[in-house]
């Protein structure tokens, strides 16, 4: 079969492009899926790189987003049939078996053996590439923005890093929710592609700094009203956002994490956070309901994933390269 393989951890341009590659064994309780569509997030460039604590299987097949068609059926499977349409939620909740695309193969193949217990059934009314983004970035951003961080209507809501695929989601659950959003990106270009879905206010963060623009917009936040600053902000960057973040929250504000792209241990000043009574919120992945209630909200028309552009199996390292260096705006596929 055709795949993008990892023999060591290495940096860009260390993945392998083989088109004989042996196909997958099926296992008992495992079905074999070829994949339609497969989308790349932060985690790929970390197992790509290596990770403290990880030990990833060589040869490595990354790849923790995708979905496609069952082609084959293991012993013991009778739930499922060839031809199912079916999303792979990529984190094993039952047996222990760790993450598909970090220490058992992925997507980034033409096909790719998954036990069943990690499939979930993929509606006519939602395309293979639309399920390719669910999982992780869109996942996590439901949890976040929804399960976790409960935004409502009228609040404002500063989201860092809205560009990518966490945070394209995040600005369309916050504007489902009915909150002024305000939006960070690095370029007029994706600011105006963030005002078009919906974004009411954005900011150059290369230019401009966020917090003396909130505090323009809506004034500095008191420590005895609950005047000034933002609602919400959500900041899966990290680094040097961190106290900056702090600081644009009114009182009683909530800060939103899932992760640290910029840096997971950034400057702290705990002093924004007794003094105005923040709270801040970690989100860790998602549940399996919050990807269900993602694929209502997909046929329903009320979430459009947002594709940046699609991308062949042999070019999984130029992919690599557009996500590693913040080119995209939102996901990128790659198709076998």
């Amino acid at each position: 079969m055709k795949a993008a393989v990892i023999y060591e951890h290495g940096g860009p341009g260390s993945i392998r492009y083989e088109a004989g590659y042996p196909d997958p064994k099926v296992g008992v309780g495992e079905v074999v899926v070829r994949v339609k569509a497969a989308t790349l997030n932060y985690h790929d460039i970390f197992t790509r790189r290596g990770m403290p604590g990880i030990k990833v299987p060589m040869p490595c097949i990354m790849g923790i987003d995708f979905a496609g068609d069952i082609v084959a059926l293991g012993a013991g499977v009778d739930d499922w049939m060839v031809g199912d349409r079916v999303m792979i939620d990529p984190v094993d909740r039952v047996g222990g078996g760790g993450l598909i695309g970090e220490v058992r193969p992925g997507g980034l193949a033409e096909y790719c053996a998954v036990p069943t217990h990690n499939l979930v059934r993929l509606p006519p009314s939602v395309s293979y590439e639309a399920a390719a983004c669910l999982p992780v970035a869109y996942g996590t951003a439901l949890r976040m923005m929804v399960t976790i961080g409960q935004v409502k209507a009228g609040e404002k809501v500063l989201i860092l890093g809205a560009s990518g695929g966490v945070g394209t989601c995040c600005v369309q659950l916050a504007k489902l929710a009915g909150a002024e959003v305000i939006v960070c990106a690095s370029s007029t270009e994706k600011l105006a592609r963030l005002q078009d879905l919906g974004a009411d206010y954005g900011i150059d963060y290369s230019r401009e700094d966020f917090v003396k623009w909130v505090y323009t917009k809506y004034g500095k936040p008191h420590r005895r009203r609950f005047d000034g600053g933002v609602d919400v902000v959500v900041n899966f960057t990290g680094g040097d956002t961190w106290v900056p973040s702090l600081r644009a929250l009114h009182r009683q504000g909530r800060l939103l994490t899932c992760g640290a792209t910029a840096g997971f241990d950034p400057k702290e000043d705990l002093r924004y956070i007794w003094t105005f009574e923040l709270k801040i919120l970690g989100s860790n992945g998602w549940m399996r309901e919050d990807l269900t209630t993602l694929l209502d909200l997909i046929s329903s028309g009320e979430l459009t994933p947002i594709i940046d552009r699609a991308l062949s199996l042999p070019e999984a390292n130029e992919a690599f390269r557009l996500l590693e260096d913040r080119i995209v705006f939102g996901k990128v596929i790659v198709a076998p």
